[in-house]
């Protein structure tokens, strides 16, 4: 990624990502201090977001997500390593070993589906998300990046995404801020990790839980 195509907004989340994984790199042997700078992104998002949201509010503009609305937990959700060690690693602490094997079934089977299709076929492609149950999501306070700055203003977009995701004149109508700074900490972190020699990829969801709760929280 080139920085110099970045706006100043883009620049300054690219950052406090960067320095946040800075801080991990330099603790990658202590697992805990690894995944605390983890969470110090996703609180800083979240902090973000309840702004946003406030703003949004005293400004008559509707968010239409809420808890128990899933239209979105359907579809193709994209993690890297160090955010499916940290959801790995809190699926261990804080799941039983039956309600893990769950989870685990449920990510082996989509991931058989899903690793079949092209990537077009896999971002229209609709089923639940392992971590999904009644209609929530078990893992919300370790849920990815891409999951926290999911922000919908139509919940009607969303529904005939979800319906007929083949409709190529409808894709949700989303809030931009948030998908941009959430991705461009998530860029600055995992670029202080590669500076650092510390590899990263990207999975989907269904293939990263499979690989972590198989051989463990680290990929």
């Amino acid at each position: 990624m080139s920085l110099e195509n970045l706006t100043e907004h883009e620049k300054l989340f690219f950052d406090d990502g960067f320095q946040l994984g800075k801080q991990a790199a330099e603790n990658k042997t202590n697992e805990k201090a690894f995944l605390d700078c983890v969470n110090e992104a996703y609180k800083a998002i979240d902090g973000l977001i309840d702004s946003i949201l406030a703003m949004a509010k005293k400004e008559n503009v509707t968010v239409d997500c809420k808890n128990g609305c899933a239209y979105c937990c359907h579809q193709a959700v994209y993690a890297n390593s160090f955010e499916l060690h940290y959801l790995g690693n809190f699926i261990s602490q804080n799941f039983t070993p039956d309600q893990q094997e769950e989870v685990k079934k449920k990510a082996k089977e989509k991931k058989a589906t899903t690793e079949k299709l092209s990537h077009e076929e896999v971002l229209k492609y609709k089923s639940p998300c392992p971590l999904l149950k009644n209609g929530s999501c078990t893992v919300y306070a370790a849920r990815p990046m891409a999951c926290r700055i999911y922000l919908s203003m139509k919940l009607n977009t969303c529904i005939e995404f979800y319906k007929n995701p083949d409709n190529s004149d409808n894709y949700p109508l989303l809030l931009e801020f948030p998908l941009t700074a959430g991705r461009m900490m998530n860029e600055g972190f995992s670029a202080a990790l590669k500076e650092s020699g510390i590899e990263i990829a990207e999975f989907r969801l269904e293939d990263g839980l499979s690989t972590v709760l198989t051989n463990g929280a680290k990929l």
